[in-house]
């Protein structure tokens, strides 16, 4: 009697159950449609969003995220997926930039690669120590840690107690994301300088007068303030570096400039050629004792591989360009023709100097 009841309780429970189940296969094709269609069906977007990811954030909270600010229609699909790719807990944490036409599918896979919104930071070369801080301070994308201390201070925050600052970071375009700060930036402009330096002095050409890469730098600096020019930069390269052979004085005016500091009012006269400080190139022999500008890849090449030739002189023509001489006549002919005649040009070499550039 025991066992019939058991039976008869065992049928009731299938009679239940059989619809239960016809109902669940009927719908899951549907399911899965909707599913498929929702995945892949744009977010409703009407303009480009930014969307925060904070650390630690799963795909639940995002789903709530997104319905709450209307964006999502069915949040439920979003985690489903994620289930299924096992990928609830790999969000990236950041800013991401969520173009118009993105889908569902296509915003899981940008938030677990963490390809996070990015603004460039372009340091320019030629630029000073200084020019490169007031750059990073003026980014609306960058955390300010260093803005407004002492250089000493920033070096030591870097790591390189000691370091003097200038040429040492490379002028290039970095890119920065949530939580780049101006500290970050400088350590990578840093590191990539000591990679290209150290590359190309490596690779240089023989019987340079540098002992040092660093000398390399402070010669790369110079040519880099000296012209604009990618085509010219060999050739200056190359006048300096015979007047280094030879004993001569660089007579470099970025140089002076550099030197004077504040003092410089845009107008280099007479004077300030004979007004002696360490960078003054007109008052003493060899490179000045640092960089004066942060030199590029093109003028770091340029003067580990100087064009040869026999000129000791160049002079700006007015367009950009220079005109090279081997002797001081022809030097000074060239400064009468292209420079002694404009009023606002750079003055000319010291009498007492056997020329300048």
């Amino acid at each position: 009697m025991a066992e019939e009841n058991h039976t008869q309780r065992d049928k009731r429970l299938v009679r239940r159950i059989i619809p239960w189940l016809l109902g669940v296969l009927i719908l899951l094709p549907w399911l899965y449609a909707d599913y498929r269609v929702s995945v892949d069906s744009p977010l409703r977007l009407t303009e480009p969003v930014r969307l925060v990811i904070k650390k630690g954030q799963g795909v639940s909270a995002l789903a709530r995220d997104l319905k709450s600010r209307q964006l999502l229609a069915e949040p439920l699909w979003l985690r489903v997926m994620a289930l299924r790719q096992g990928t609830s807990q790999d969000l990236k944490y950041g800013e991401y930039e969520i173009p118009r036409g993105t889908t569902v599918r296509a915003l899981l896979e940008l938030l677990v690669s963490g390809r996070t919104r990015q603004l460039p930071v372009t340091i320019v070369e030629g630029w000073s120590f200084v020019q490169m801080l007031e750059a990073l301070a003026r980014h609306p994308g960058l955390q300010q840690t260093v803005a407004g201390k002492p250089a000493e201070e920033i070096m030591a925050q870097l790591g390189l107690s000691g370091q003097f600052p200038e040429g040492q970071f490379f002028p290039d375009t970095y890119f920065t994301s949530r939580h780049t700060s101006d500290l970050d930036i400088l350590k990578l402009a840093y590191k990539k300088m000591q990679a290209v330096l150290e590359n190309e002095w490596q690779g240089r050409a023989p019987n340079l007068p540098f002992n040092t890469a660093y000398e390399a730098l402070i010669m790369a600096s110079i040519v880099e303030k000296e012209t604009g020019r990618a085509d010219e930069r060999p050739a200056i390269a190359g006048v300096f570096i015979r007047r280094l052979q030879q004993g001569m004085r660089l007579q470099t005016d970025p140089s002076v400039i550099y030197g004077m500091g504040e003092l410089f009012n845009g107008n280099l006269r007479k004077d300030d050629l004979r007004r002696d400080t360490p960078y003054n190139t007109y008052t003493r022999s060899g490179l000045p004792p640092t960089p004066i500008a942060l030199p590029g890849r093109q003028a770091i090449h340029a003067a580990l591989h100087p064009a040869e030739g026999t000129s000791l002189y160049f002079v700006a023509r007015g367009d950009g360009s220079h005109i090279f001489s081997t002797t001081l006549d022809e030097h000074e002919r060239a400064v009468d023709q292209f420079q002694r005649q404009r009023k606002t040009s750079p003055p000319a070499p010291l009498p007492s100097e056997e020329g300048g550039t």
